[in-house]
């Protein structure tokens, strides 16, 4: 799905996230006229539109988008707190404004680039995409962001580079959870490089049609969703084209619970939670999970002949 963004249209047509927050009323009003047989339920995206073509793989009508207040209130970030209330609470002490992201290994154009020049190269698009935690919860967001393949396209890897790792800014006065050692800090994350040139993963800069606040990872994160979230590097300064698979942070930690792809498998259990359920926010009811988190049309191929219990 394809949005007009700033500067291409005024700010008052920016949709406010107050509206999004109340499409259960418009799905319930929507659903009636589905019924008296006024609107066709197939022409209907997930936010009660039109539904325009989307190679990305946005998530279609049956997915309600998370309300925005949960979506930015409850979130796993451990620099700023082990607890998810954290995050929206010490966030105001993160400068995002300027930031760099320094690109660089197996490439042949390495270079340092502001996040603002990377929005003016590549402008943000709108990408609705089911995300799911290890934890079991789920949510669906409206990411504005661009895909990390066509950065990684014109920094032109070489035929050495094999995995793409990222690292998030340490800083424990602007990071108050870095003070403590809960993680191996900074935060380093990694993907093979087929998996980071997928159209679906994306490096975002903002959700809700709004610039991306600090506890959701601001000013740039990584989207990856069929993954579990933790793939999700947030705040990222580095980009490196390795030779060798990287040593993610959570599997450093915890090898025995978190491992390199972190794909969604409703099949291979955490160790001390199932994985075959899950609970979306803002929902009472545990819903089957998908593999792949529902991505597997798109997706599987890439880990064709893989043993997926041993490498999850």
């Amino acid at each position: 799905m394809l949005i007009r963004r700033p500067p291409d249209i005024p700010e008052r047509e920016i949709t406010d996230p107050q509206l999004y927050q109340n499409r259960r009323a418009f799905l319930r009003t929507t659903a009636g006229a589905i019924t008296a047989g006024i609107v066709s339920p197939a022409i209907l995206d997930a936010c009660g539109q039109p539904r325009a073509a989307d190679a990305a793989g946005a998530t279609r009508g049956q997915d309600e988008l998370t309300p925005f207040d949960d979506v930015t209130t409850y979130n796993n970030f451990y620099e700023f707190g082990t607890d998810k209330a954290d995050p929206a609470r010490l966030g105001g002490s993160l400068k995002t404004k300027p930031w760099t992201i320094e690109i660089g290994g197996e490439v042949a154009k390495p270079g340092t680039y502001d996040v603002d020049e990377l929005i003016t190269l590549f402008p943000p698009e709108e990408h609705v995409y089911r995300m799911r935690c290890v934890e079991a919860w789920s949510m669906v967001i409206p990411w504005r962001g661009f895909r990390l393949g066509d950065l990684l396209k014109r920094v032109e890897p070489t035929g050495q580079a094999k995995y793409v790792e990222f690292t998030t800014l340490y800083d424990p006065v602007q990071f108050p959870g870095q003070r403590r050692r809960v993680l191996d800090w900074p935060y380093v994350e990694g993907l093979r490089l087929d998996e980071a040139m997928h159209p679906l993963t994306l490096l975002s800069v903002g959700l809700y049609g709004k610039t991306l606040l600090p506890q959701n990872g601001a000013p740039i994160r990584l989207v990856v969703p069929w993954k579990y979230g933790f793939k999700g590097i947030k705040s990222i300064v580095r980009i490196q084209l390795v030779r060798e698979q990287p040593r993610n942070t959570w599997q450093v930690s915890a090898p025995r619970e978190y491992g390199f792809y972190a794909n969604v498998n409703p099949e291979v259990d955490h160790p001390r939670w199932s994985q075959a359920t899950e609970r979306r926010i803002g929902e009472f009811r545990r819903r089957k999970t998908l593999p792949f988190n529902g991505y597997a049309d798109q997706v599987a191929s890439l880990y064709a002949g893989m043993d997926l219990r041993k490498n999850f």
